[in-house]
């Protein structure tokens, strides 16, 4: 069982998108059984929130649902939890350090640094580019999400 957790500030945007674009790629691969995949906040601002309006229509509008997802704060246990802990970007990978009181075994990480084009997921909250977002993060996703299953054997069993 491999366990990610998607990191953002607020847990509205960012982080639950990655959450559900990682479900479907996982389910697609019809690895569903073998991840636990979620998402939490750095901050406690947004908890108890639903996913942002427009983050969620542009989840809606690749035929992906965020019913039923509220934002939680990250909790220093989710380090021992999860074997990824995934960061949109630096000031996210800092308070993620904060929380969990460090990355001994390094498994704090930028979702874009999978990619051939490392670095920070834009902010749609402050962009309002939800558009980018998500073609950010469905790039981080995928590219992550390669690199699980080339070190995972038991993960290659579709063919893909």
């Amino acid at each position: 069982m491999i366990k990610i957790l998607f990191v953002c500030t607020g847990n509205i945007c960012r982080s639950p998108m990655a959450e559900f674009i990682m479900k479907d790629l996982v389910k697609k691969a019809g690895l569903e059984q073998e991840f636990v995949i979620a998402s939490a906040a750095t901050s406690s601002e947004e908890i108890g929130n639903p996913v942002y309006p427009p983050a969620r229509k542009k989840l809606e509008s690749v035929g992906l649902s965020s019913d039923g997802k509220y934002a939680v704060q990250m909790r220093k246990s989710d380090y021992d939890q999860y074997d990824y802990l995934v960061g949109m970007d630096n000031w996210n990978i800092k308070r993620m350090l904060r929380i969990s009181g460090g990355d001994p075994e390094g498994k704090v990480c930028r979702l874009l640094d999978f990619t051939e084009e490392p670095g920070e997921v834009a902010d749609p909250w402050y962009t309002r580019d939800f558009d980018t977002a998500y073609r950010q993060i469905l790039m981080g996703c995928e590219a992550f999400f390669k690199k699980i299953r080339s070190q995972n054997q038991e993960l290659k069993s579709d063919g893909k």
